[in-house]
């Protein structure tokens, strides 16, 4: 387990919840991701989260994954294609981020943009620079960062340069220094996974050397469902939840992320993305914070959200309703199965207009 520190002390006393961060380096702060941070349903079959992104940057977790698309000249967060569903423009998600940013001036926030449109980056920085989040974008001194050379939270902090974002594909330090080339600086595990006992650590997307990156686990569970007709459709697996979120045993996020990672490899995992952060009252944080050494600070986040009501949220004894901040951003599909184009067409066809699923 790393926590190395790098650098003089921060002005900053308290970077994202925990004095200890302000003298890490960004590259050993493990941080929650949000899988398909743009959805947000608990009744839809398909979606990936209960809760808009203000409400998950306000629950702790700070990183935001999100596919973005060009739907005629405009990127917006689609699944698949933006025919099938689209889920609102990177502008109007991005204008809420920078809300989160404004009014928590001791936060350091991520983002991962799925590329799936192969748009120039310059694309991305012009909506950025009309939602004037540009602002607070950090730009690295080279395309690619040796994990040990990134700043300290307290540093970026102190700095004002408190987003980070990475692109999966088409980044071009050149152009737009801010977009940061992902798999050049971090390698991903496995996705789409349906069966607990390969969530086990190991390579899969990556270019470099693995042994010298960052690197991201993704520990969601899918399982198969027949929707509008089609069979063996890939659904997030809700039911698995308890055991996919929980700190300890078989199947679990501290399982894979504080057992099997670190058995493996020189570095605890810098990315933790879930499904339903919500579920486990807070659980997924637990682990974060185990592998960042430091002691757990258990806070009130949004009910485990099973219906559209209001639910008791366990642990705190208090109530919470569902908002659903940024409602409209409700996907088709979290994974990357083209399957689900067949489901959305059989659909259009049985409902005649496309549909949200």
């Amino acid at each position: 387990m790393l926590v190395a520190s790098a650098g003089s002390a921060a002005a900053a006393t308290v970077c994202n919840g925990y004095s200890e961060y302000c003298s890490m380096i960004y590259s050993n702060v493990t941080v929650v991701g949000a899988h398909n941070s743009y959805t947000a349903s608990n009744t839809n079959l398909a979606a990936n989260q209960d809760y808009g992104v203000t409400q998950q940057l306000t629950d702790g977790v700070r990183l935001l994954q999100n596919q973005v698309h060009n739907s005629n000249g405009v990127l917006e967060l689609c699944h698949t294609s933006c025919l099938l569903y689209d889920g609102g423009s990177l502008s109007n998600y991005l204008t809420k981020v920078k809300a989160f940013l404004d009014a928590n001036p001791n936060e350091v926030v991520t983002l991962l943009l799925v590329n799936s449109d192969d748009q120039p980056p310059s694309s991305f920085a012009s909506v950025y620079q009309s939602v004037g989040i540009d602002t607070y974008a950090w730009s690295p001194p080279a395309a690619t960062i040796d994990p040990t050379a990134w700043p300290t939270l307290g540093s970026l902090i102190d700095s004002g340069k408190r987003l980070v974002t990475f692109m999966d594909n088409s980044a071009d330090f050149t152009s737009v220094p801010y977009i940061i080339d992902e798999f050049s600086n971090m390698w991903e595990g496995h996705f789409d996974i349906e069966d607990a006992t390969f969530f086990n650590c190991t390579v899969d997307r990556h270019n470099g050397d693995t042994t010298n990156q960052m690197y991201l686990i993704n520990h969601y569970l899918y399982t198969q469902s027949t929707l509008f007709g089609v069979g063996d459709t890939p659904v997030p697996n809700k039911a698995a939840l308890p055991v996919t979120n929980a700190i300890s045993g078989a199947g679990s996020l501290g399982e894979e992320a504080g057992t099997t990672c670190l058995a493996l490899h020189p570095r605890a995992p810098t990315f933790l993305l879930v499904d339903f952060y919500d579920w486990g009252s807070g659980s997924v944080f637990q682990v974060a914070a185990g592998l960042n050494g430091v002691q757990y600070v258990a806070k009130s986040i949004a009910a485990q959200n099973g219906t559209d009501s209001t639910s008791s949220s366990s642990g705190s004894g208090s109530t919470t309703t569902s908002t659903k901040n940024g409602a409209e951003n409700v996907s088709v599909m979290g994974g990357r199965s083209s399957v689900w184009t067949a489901v959305v067409a059989v659909a259009c066809v049985a409902l005649g207009s496309f549909v949200a699923m």
